[in-house]
């Protein structure tokens, strides 16, 4: 069946908890009213999704299609900004407090139940082959063209992996992996609200991303964090729409999620889910990174 938002939310939180919940305390964990709480438990119990308090098989099985299978880094780049580090590690491979940036992420995919891995590799491809020791469930996909193009090229050859998956910028190193969530209503990108930023952020409106740029200020701004989850049906059009944007002219220039949130957004309603700057920082230079880990400061 197909599930409301609100019936999501609920069976999400009865998931997701480990003993039964009463609904005062459905109403604190969705942030519905009682009266809504009410409402919902009774419709889903009647559907036999729910019994006392706890989501049944009947429940899960409503809420697989909703559910992250996969997960695809896009680890190809050079990381320039900061060598001289990256001269011969590629950047996800950097190791902040002696663990691997990847590993993090990769981490909290496992925690989340993700165990569908795949990595976009091109610069130093070969010095991923190390991670396989510790996750010999990833599977590699090459790039052949990611030295003359930008990552779009990355997508291009994992676009037929991105329904029901996430999608990683493999350089992010994360201190929440309570941000990767088992289950997802809709699309969606994670971002830091904000009152001004001269980084890449999104413009929202009622939750949904309508323009995604380059600075911005005001009640609606969010910075782009470079973590986005996709459905079904919208992985399916991303299969189609990303090489139909290679394609087009300057199109190996573009990033890769300027094709749902740019020059094909009205396809696709993406919607914004907050995380904080205490979640997850991207490392964009070697200054940055002899900042948080003070080894390096030599």
């Amino acid at each position: 069946m197909e599930l409301t938002r609100k019936q999501f939310d609920i069976l999400v939180a009865l998931a997701e908890s480990d003993a039964p919940l009463k609904q005062r305390e459905l109403m604190k964990t969705t942030g519905h009213s009682l009266g809504t709480i009410n409402r919902i438990v009774r419709e889903l119990t009647e559907e036999g999704l729910i019994a006392d308090g706890t989501i049944t098989a009947a429940g899960l099985a409503a809420l697989e299609p909703y559910r992250a299978k996969r997960a695809v880094f896009i680890a190809a780049g050079f990381g320039t900004r900061l060598v001289p580090i990256t001269l011969n590690t590629p950047k996800p491979l950097v190791r902040v407090f002696g663990v691997r940036i990847i590993d993090r992420l990769i981490d909290a995919c496992l925690a989340a139940g993700i165990n569908e891995i795949y990595v976009v590799r091109g610069y130093l491809a070969e010095l991923f082959d190390q991670l396989l020791y510790k996750y010999p469930m990833i599977k590699f996909l090459e790039n052949p063209v990611y030295n003359e193009a930008n990552n779009i090229s990355s997508s291009l050859v994992a676009r037929y992996l991105l329904s029901n998956a996430y999608v990683f910028e493999a350089d992010l190193l994360i201190s929440n992996p309570k941000i990767i969530c088992k289950y997802h209503y809709s699309s969606d990108f994670l971002a830091i609200r904000k009152d001004r930023t001269d980084d890449w952020c999104f413009l929202v409106r009622d939750g949904v991303i309508t323009e995604e740029k380059v600075g911005g200020e005001g009640d609606n701004v969010w910075q782009m964090v470079g973590i986005s989850y996709w459905n079904e049906a919208d992985g399916h059009k991303l299969s189609q729409d990303i090489p139909d944007v290679y394609a087009s002219p300057g199109g190996k220039e573009r990033y890769w999620e300027q094709v749902p949130l740019v020059y094909r957004k009205d396809r696709y309603a993406v919607e914004v889910r907050e995380c904080t700057e205490e979640d997850i920082v991207e490392i964009d230079t070697f200054k940055e990174l002899k900042a948080i880990d003070k080894t390096y400061d030599v």
